[in-house]
């Protein structure tokens, strides 16, 4: 396993991990046009990752974390679904200036995404050898039969036990938890400087969770990738990630990193969320569930043709009439906590 590990490090894009920001997202807005209004998914929203980066994006659904990541690969359905403004810049050059074979060039090379269902990811027609060699195939020029033998490889990567039979095998005689990790080996293949890992434990048992999340988090480590982690789930966060941006309604709320968030939450959607987490503690040595959990009052806004104002207000105890009307700018707590929120005095 060392040896195939070191193997694969030596094919990676990146040849200095302290180099400058590998991706840079700045001020993208990702919007729908519907018959009922404009439908804003990402709204002004900015991050940077460097190589070995694990950022995290946390929020309800709908908050538009799935979709900042298909705007990152172009991927946004259009109609109705349109980038109107902002950059994304890979290594220096915007990805938005760039023609459609040259995206083809980027998506699943240099930039990967492991999908939130593998289920309806995979094709049920070809087997999983034809679809991890594919990517080989386009991006590394390498023929049917070296291919093949590299999808077992990785199969062997990913810890799937029988990887050659595996490999012949379609996606329907797979366990949810296999598939899975067929899913991180596509998005690991060609060894991209950055891994978009959208809820890559959902509807996974709580120990299937754990070995995926310990598996991406070791070859992103040892490959190097810069790694976002979509997600709603904070216990996944506080084990994985470095960084974290908070999403609601389009838009960036908090960003941080992991322990300021944790220890010093201070948007009160952040407090909200970490509030809803069941926590178990011991007394005298018992074990003991703490008091009743809180729950964020109100739902997820639509987003269609939203006023110019902060869209947690309704939702909010420390809302005020400027809260209604404006929307807050972004306070830099310090160099690397940053809030958007008119109220951050109180919420402390």
């Amino acid at each position: 396993m060392e040896k195939l590990i070191n193997e694969f490090s030596n094919h990676i894009h990146v040849s200095n991990l302290a180099e400058a920001a590998v991706l840079e997202v700045e001020n993208l807005k990702t919007y729908f046009f519907v018959k009922q209004g404009v439908v804003k998914a990402v709204d002004d929203f900015s991050f940077s990752l460097k190589s070995g980066d694990k950022l995290a994006i946390v929020g309800e659904s709908g908050c538009g974390k799935s979709m900042t990541a298909l705007s990152v690969l172009r991927l946004v359905p259009n109609p109705p679904g349109r980038i109107v403004s902002g950059s994304i810049k890979l290594d220096g050059k915007d990805l938005l200036q760039m023609s459609e074979s040259e995206m083809r060039n980027i998506r699943g090379n240099r930039i990967s995404m492991i999908f939130q269902e593998p289920m309806t990811s995979l094709n049920p027609v070809l087997s999983i050898a034809q679809q991890i060699g594919e990517a080989l195939i386009l991006h590394q020029k390498l023929s049917d039969k070296d291919a093949f033998d590299r999808s077992v490889e990785l199969l062997k990567l990913v810890k799937i036990p029988e990887p050659l039979r595996r490999a012949r095998e379609y996606p329907h005689q797979l366990s949810g938890g296999m598939r899975q990790r067929v899913m991180t080996a596509m998005a690991l293949a060609c060894n991209p400087q950055v891994l978009l890992a959208d809820e890559p434990t959902t509807a996974l048992d709580v120990t299937i969770q754990a070995q995926i999340l310990d598996l991406i988090m070791e070859l992103q480590d040892r490959l190097g990738t810069a790694v976002v982690l979509i997600t709603h789930d904070l216990g996944v966060v506080a084990e994985t990630s470095e960084r974290v941006i908070v999403m609601y309604g389009g838009k960036k709320v908090e960003e941080a990193n992991v322990n300021d968030i944790f220890a010093m939450p201070l948007h009160p959607y952040t407090q909200g969320l970490l509030a809803a987490v069941p926590k178990l503690t011991t007394l005298s040595g018992k074990e003991s569930y703490s008091k009743r959990l809180q729950e964020i009052p109100g739902i997820v806004p639509a987003l269609v043709n939203l006023p110019d104002a902060c869209t947690f207000a309704p939702r909010c105890a420390f809302a005020t009439d400027i809260c209604r009307h404006e929307y807050p700018p972004y306070t830099n707590i310090s160099s690397s906590h940053k809030v958007a929120c008119w109220h951050v005095a109180k919420v402390c």
